[in-house]
């Protein structure tokens, strides 16, 4: 069983060694600051810690307002209303202008379990990839979301990086590579690829080896940015493969799938088959419960690579 921990500790921990190392990083949270875990930074950096209550709009025109001046803001909330609530600031005041201001979705997905439809982010990856100017990220386990948590902070430009609640299972590691715009490949494979993000990434491995077993090789891939996405890499992916299955924690509609559905199409047309919330608000339930009801499991990878796998024949 692989180690379990929270993306969203991820965030918090980067925010401390981005803090460390840059006095202009800030930090703001709008009453969510432990959930968001976020306080790692307030504990430490208390004088560049703002706590801006529940008012979410305001936050996003706060952080606009502190990167003019020269700060790098981080805020964070829950990725329902960071996406949604907020979308009118995001898009005008932060992305128009081209702000330095990164945005903390936390809480993303289904696998938020008791919140339900209302605090369930799944449609956070259509809504900022369309906006230009922007950078989604979608990292898959603690040490990804460090990792892009400090990248983000180290690259000019606005950023949204959606990060769950929940442990996850833990893929990489401290010494595994991680580039914005650049997915990688994490198993061999001939026959088809099965492409993820987030904690679909772990299912996606689990897909991988109950495939091998039938004696079919299946690639895996993670894409953990989803904008600007890697072209080259699904490209060479579909060429080599022939096939490709999708897997995210977000609506069909607009998401990965999306993306490299457009990504496939535009150069080398293969069979492709989708893995994800099928056009429904979620529901309150146990994370595990919710995620075998919306069919987000190795189970529903499998049966999706065997129908690209026909199709593909």
């Amino acid at each position: 069983m692989p180690e379990m921990k929270k993306t969203r500790e991820g965030w918090g921990k980067g925010l401390v060694e981005l803090g460390e190392v840059n006095p202009n990083v800030c930090v703001l949270t709008a009453d969510l600051g432990e959930s968001t875990m976020c306080h790692f930074f307030g504990e430490k950096f208390p004088e560049r810690y703002f706590q801006v209550g529940i008012a979410e709009q305001n936050m996003m025109c706060i952080a606009a307002g502190l990167s003019v001046t020269g700060k790098i803001p981080f805020m964070a909330t829950y990725g329902a209303f960071a996406a949604c609530r907020a979308l009118d600031q995001i898009r005008i005041t932060v992305a128009y202008s081209n702000l330095n201001v990164k945005i903390g979705g936390a809480h993303g997905g289904i696998s938020v379990g008791p919140d339900g439809a209302t605090h369930q982010a799944l449609e956070e990856f259509a809504i900022i990839r369309s906006i230009p100017n922007m950078t989604l990220i979608c990292p898959t386990d603690f040490w990804e979301t460090k990792k892009a948590t400090i990248a983000a902070g180290n690259t000019y430009g606005p950023f949204y990086l959606r990060f769950g609640r929940e442990n996850v299972p833990v893929v990489t590691n401290a010494d595994t590579p991680f580039e914005i715009g650049k997915g990688y490949q994490l198993e061999k494979g001939g026959d088809l690829t099965i492409i993820a993000c987030g904690m679909m990434v772990f299912e996606a491995l689990v897909a991988s080896e109950e495939l091998r077993k039938q004696g079919i090789s299946a690639r895996v891939v993670n894409i953990h940015t989803i904008k600007p996405i890697d072209r080259e890499l699904i490209t060479k992916c579909a060429k080599e493969t022939g096939a490709i299955v999708t897997a995210e924690e977000h609506q069909v509609n607009g998401g990965l799938g999306g993306a490299v559905a457009e990504v496939v199409v535009q150069n080398f047309p293969v069979p492709m088959e989708f893995v994800a919330v099928m056009d429904t608000f979620g529901k309150s339930g146990k994370p595990s419960e919710l995620m075998e009801k919306f069919g987000l499991t190795s189970k529903e990878i499998i049966n999706a690579s065997l129908k690209a796998l026909k199709r593909k024949k």
